[in-house]
């Protein structure tokens, strides 16, 4: 079977002799084991005066898979269960085209949080924002659904339009009207920036190596004089582990690219550059932003900690894990999505909830520069209630005035991160790049900030 991290299937059958005797052992472990066929005995007690005495008739079926859903999403906000329906949807999702808006979702205490809209997508042209709330689709409210049966009610066929409700940071809730298309999730592009190469991507899909090392390689024939690469990986969500190495490898000669460790600390399978860059060893700097997640964040991590590149942007949102797609019955009865492994970059750190941590911390906008100040603002893994910690039990940074921020005599409608980046590359190194001036952003607006947040939440909660 293909085997993928995020998508893959690991099966392991262990087999023993029969005993002669019975062990202290398998004495001590009898109790647990009772316990277990108790509660699950009091589970079809529950099933059983639901199906009688619900005020409707219920769906056996929904509910079990509710149930199976609900214990996962317990164990960590990534783990989860996906019916038949969800678990095709995810491939076509991640083998080419699907109808949708083209967001990247999660949930967070029962509403459905966007990470990132992707690249030139329905819902980014409509001006959805990375952190947004989605309270309602077509004035239905999706408040306590699943992120997968939200999900279902933005896709379908192209060309419909679909009023999404918005909930944001310092204005009133509010109704986006998006129209269904193609999501043709073609995941790098490359372009010129001046005299640096700009290669984009926007996800981690079965392609995305071979696509990235093709849009290279246009731009390299038609721009023999490159003086730099800048790889930009800002709003990135990730997906497959597989695609993250081939990226990694594309401009690494060698070494470890990233490892990861299971429950038990022996278990450790590490993931190795071959030699050749395609680069041929160009100064390369790697944007990222606190969107930049899961298999973006272990290409910044590898090129970071190789020396290969150096880092402009925000600290990244801290999932360092990897959850492995374990089809059930053959994908008959759809699949668990549960996490495995930690991930660890080449130095042997482990991101989870503290993120990557920019070698130049620039902010994309002063207003930006503010809410990295306030914090409340600040959306990563570490929001989640249940993320798992990091192992070495660091915290992610703490509200704190960016290193920089475009001043107020720049062009808005260029992007400051990338002209910071063009630098560091035409200075040669972070160190060598002369620095700005910091923001004044103001620690002491929080307060007032949380007094806005908590006159925006009641609508939403209604």
């Amino acid at each position: 079977m293909k085997k993928y991290l995020l998508i893959g299937v690991s099966a392991f059958v262990l087999g023993a002799g029969s005993m002669a005797y019975v062990s202290s052992h398998a004495l001590a472990s009898a109790e647990p084991r009772a316990k277990t066929y108790r509660m699950l005995g009091l589970f079809g007690d529950v099933l059983d005066t639901v199906e009688h005495q619900y005020v409707t008739e219920v769906d056996d079926t929904k509910l079990i898979q509710s149930a199976i859903d609900g214990m996962l999403t317990s164990l960590d906000p990534h783990s989860g269960y996906l019916n038949p329906e969800d678990f095709q949807e995810m491939r076509d999702q991640t083998r080419g085209e699907y109808g949708g808006l083209g967001l990247e979702v999660t949930s967070e205490d029962g509403v459905v949080k966007v990470i990132t809209p992707m690249d030139d997508s329905p819902a980014a042209k409509a001006g959805v924002k990375p952190g947004d709330y989605i309270t309602a689709v077509n004035n239905e409210s999706v408040l306590g659904l699943s992120v997968n049966d939200a999900v279902k009610q933005m896709r379908g066929k192209p060309g419909e339009m679909v009023t999404l409700t918005i909930a944001r940071e310092k204005t009133d809730p509010f109704d986006v009207h998006v129209t269904r298309e193609i999501i043709k999730t073609k995941t790098a592009s490359a372009k010129m920036d001046g005299e640096y190469g700009v290669l984009r991507i926007n996800s981690f899909g079965e392609k995305t190596t071979d696509e990235a090392q093709a849009a290279f390689a246009q731009l390299k024939a038609k721009n023999p004089n490159m003086k730099g690469l800048i790889l930009d990986l800002r709003r990135n969500p990730g997906g497959l582990l597989d695609q993250a190495v081939g990226i990694s490898d594309l401009f690494l000669e060698g070494g470890e690219i990233v490892s990861q460790r299971g429950r038990d600390p022996r278990d450790v399978e590490r993931y190795n550059a071959r030699p050749g860059d395609i680069t041929n060893g160009m100064p390369m700097t790697v944007l990222i932003d606190s969107g930049t997640a899961s298999a973006a964040e272990i290409v910044a991590g590898a090129l970071q900690d190789r020396k290969r590149a150096q880092i402009v942007g925000l600290t990244s949102f801290g999932k360092g894990s990897v959850q492995t797609v374990i089809p059930l019955r053959g994908g008959m009865d759809g699949a668990l999505k549960l996490t495995t492994a930690r991930y660890y970059t080449p130095s042997g750190r482990s991101i989870q909830k503290t993120g990557i941590t920019p070698d130049l911390e620039v902010a994309a906008t002063r207003d930006e520069a503010q809410s990295i100040a306030n914090r409340a603002f600040q959306f990563s893994e570490a929001s989640f209630k249940n993320a798992l910690n990091s192992q070495e039990g660091k915290v992610r940074v703490a509200a704190h005035e960016p290193a920089e921020a475009p001043p107020e005599t720049f062009d808005a409608k260029k992007d400051f991160q990338l002209a910071r980046a063009e630098d560091v590359l035409h200075y040669g190194s972070v160190a060598a790049t002369p620095k700005l001036p910091k923001p004044t952003a103001k620690l002491a607006e929080i307060i007032n900030t949380k007094a806005r947040i908590a006159e925006v939440k009641p609508p939403i909660a209604k």
